[in-house]
């Protein structure tokens, strides 16, 4: 049985993978008793090491079709359906962000991937960075999209509002508050694409099912606020890139800044024209800037990024 407390493990030597040349395969898998589900591109000929993602409370697997394709010319890439999100089974809220961290650990060993290039976005940051501080050792590269090392404060003083909205069977006015919690108020920038990517949260967020609205929703904000989002433990040496959209109003710039601060030697930079949805408003760019940095290039003077700083070196 897991704990919130169980000693970090390490990752095993690599062992083979059954799967037929440049496939996708998907893999039913359980940690713990909680089953959940890996998607994976599969490269033969890789010249970085397997990409895996791991993405904010609504996103699942298949989230990131289209960055996956042109990511996967250069590594196989792997998106998971984490315990209690998605398609995978329910997650219990007494289990946090330790227990998410250890099933990609999981997750890693039962599809034979010793190292790999991790991004973490929005929530799936914190999973990241807890990952990086336990399993240092599975770790080539750390992104983090869309971090910061606190709950913001308007966000955990929304939630119990949120929740009651639900109760209330207020659930167009809870989706718009939640869309406008998330993005940017219309005037703060030249954002891509905002008013399209307002209008499409807004219908998923009113299309899902009660069952999604309970994990991605209730459940998700309930663990949210029972547990860590971040501790101050030992982070290892390793390339590590922080960054969010210029316009952030959530996570904003400052607070990857801050976030960057924690990592040693980690960059840091903004993507111009956007927010916190960043990976959605500029899906070029940012599939861009994660295949240049998972392989090894410049990633200064980009005319879409603000100029790199590193944090932790002032």
């Amino acid at each position: 049985m897991f704990t919130e407390a169980t000693a970090p493990l390490r990752l095993p030597p690599t062992r083979p993978a059954a799967r037929a040349p440049q496939s996708v395969t998907e893999h039913r898998l359980s940690f713990d008793g909680f089953g959940y589900i890996c998607r994976v591109l599969w490269q033969d000929t890789p010249v970085t090491e397997p990409l895996v993602l791991l993405g904010g409370s609504s996103q699942d697997r298949f989230s990131w079709a289209r960055h996956e394709e042109r990511w996967a010319e250069a590594c196989t890439v792997v998106t998971i359906d984490l315990p209690g999100y998605g398609a995978a089974e329910p997650l219990p809220t007494r289990y946090g962000i330790d227990f998410l961290a250890a099933a990609v650990r999981d997750a890693l060993y039962e599809l034979g991937m010793a190292k790999v290039n991790l991004l973490g976005a929005c929530f799936g940051g914190a999973v990241a960075l807890r990952f990086a501080q336990h399993y240092p050792d599975a770790l080539r590269r750390l992104v983090l999209a869309g971090m910061t090392t606190r709950v913001p404060r308007e966000y955990a003083e929304a939630v119990p509002r949120w929740l009651r909205m639900l109760d209330d069977d207020r659930r167009e006015e809870m989706a718009r508050q939640l869309v406008a919690r998330f993005m940017s108020q219309p005037g703060a920038g030249a954002i891509r694409r905002h008013a399209a990517i307002s209008r499409l949260l807004h219908q998923q967020f009113m299309a899902q099912t009660p069952r999604q609205i309970g994990m991605a929703v209730v459940d998700h904000n309930v663990r949210l606020m029972n547990h860590e989002w971040f501790r101050p433990e030992p982070v290892p040496a390793l390339p590590a890139l922080v960054f969010t959209g210029e316009y952030d109003s959530l996570t904003t710039p400052h607070m990857g800044r801050e976030t960057a601060a924690r990592l040693p030697g980690a960059a840091f930079l903004t993507v111009r024209d956007a927010d916190h949805l960043v990976h959605m408003e500029r899906i070029d760019e940012f599939t861009d800037l994660l295949l240049r940095f998972c392989t090894d290039r410049p990633i200064s003077d980009l005319p879409y990024c603000s100029p790199v700083e590193y944090p932790a070196a002032r």
